[in-house]
């Protein structure tokens, strides 16, 4: 499954940048969120892994930091790009004369970089003040990855700062972009309704199909992972769930969009056509 996520989301990648025909705002949004899942994904499987082959589970302190950085980066960027994603298919949709004056290049590099800036931010905030805790003895995580809440809940100091920190990224950064795509969608939604041929209708929904397949697999997976540890009370059950958004939801994410999109199928037959 690692593997597929791998070459899966860096095919995606290859077919994007060596067509020219996709060097428009919406391929270029996908192809970072397939580099990105890539490194999502490389940030706790290779580990699990290696724990899975060797039979030892130890982490240094400052790996398990380290862990905790790169994670909570590269999932923020993932709900960051999802959120870009279902603006930018909302200006396609619903304002489709000023699309290519919206959706310059320019504001695309300033939405990227301000993904990155902010998630930066929060990553490196979160998992500094982690050095700052202390613990009364060797923690033992009941997870597969060093995961934030469980180290706070493990510590012996006071961890009401890390607390407030978590769950003020967990608002600002997670309900914040949720709010924003089903804000584009309903919006989209209420624009195609009223197109008049059912043709027309179709064309219009299929641009964002496969987008809305990927919103939809990234955030019920997560919601299940935390129906699923309240329901149980149980970490383990966390743990177990979390490998739903940690790894199926990147392996699926470029099959969705080559299956789903007939633009990227060509650009893959393409790309074979030149390997050859």
């Amino acid at each position: 499954m690692y593997l597929l996520t791998v070459l899966g989301n860096l095919l995606l990648v290859l077919a994007v940048s060596s067509d020219p025909h996709l060097h428009t705002p919406m391929y270029f949004f996908l192809s970072n969120l397939a580099l990105v899942d890539v490194c999502f994904s490389s940030t706790t499987v290779p580990k699990m892994l290696r724990d899975i082959w060797t039979q030892s589970k130890a982490i240094t302190y400052g790996g398990c930091v380290a862990q905790v950085l790169f994670f909570l980066l590269f999932a923020g960027l993932d709900d960051f790009l999802l959120t870009v994603m279902a603006y930018d298919r909302y200006v396609a949709i619903c304002h489709p004369l000023h699309y290519a004056a919206v959706m310059s290049p320019r504001l695309c590099g300033l939405l990227l970089l301000l993904s990155w800036s902010i998630n930066l931010l929060n990553s490196l905030s979160q998992s500094l003040l982690l050095l700052r805790l202390s613990f009364c003895a060797v923690p033992e995580i009941p997870h597969f990855f060093c995961e934030i809440n469980q180290i706070i809940l493990r510590a012996c100091s006071d961890t009401f700062v890390n607390d407030t920190l978590m769950y003020s990224g967990v608002t600002l950064l997670g309900v914040g972009p949720l709010a924003g795509i089903v804000y584009s969608y309903s919006k989209i939604i209420s624009s195609i309704l009223r197109i008049s041929s059912a043709r027309g209708k179709w064309k219009a929904f299929s641009t964002c199909a496969s987008h809305l397949s990927v919103v939809s697999l990234f955030y019920l997976t997560i919601l299940g992972v935390y129906l699923s540890s309240v329901g149980s009370h149980s970490s383990y059950s966390s743990a177990a769930a979390s490998v739903l958004y940690t790894v199926v939801t990147p392996m699926l994410n470029p099959f969705i969009y080559s299956l789903r999109n007939k633009d990227i199928k060509r650009a893959l037959r393409r790309l074979a056509r030149w390997q050859q």
